[in-house]
């Protein structure tokens, strides 16, 4: 499965899953089998969390210049 078709719906997803993805690594009962893809979607949903603040950052920007201006 592709992470694109897996884009979780919210930050909140993103960081609920990177917390149990976290979790799951500190543990002894990972497979090294699956312990890269495990690692790949945590850095995957990193980007995304970042993504999100930085763009919501941007915005409430955005929207704090357009008061002062009015």
């Amino acid at each position: 499965m592709s992470q694109k078709s897996n884009t979780p719906k919210s930050y909140r997803a993103a960081a609920e899953e990177l917390q149990e993805i976290v979790e799951e690594l500190q543990g002894d009962a990972i497979d090294v089998d699956h312990l890269a893809e495990r690692v790949k979607r945590a850095k995957f949903l990193i980007e995304f969390c970042q993504l999100r603040l930085r763009n919501t950052e941007e915005e409430v920007q955005s929207l704090l210049q357009e008061e002062e201006e009015d």
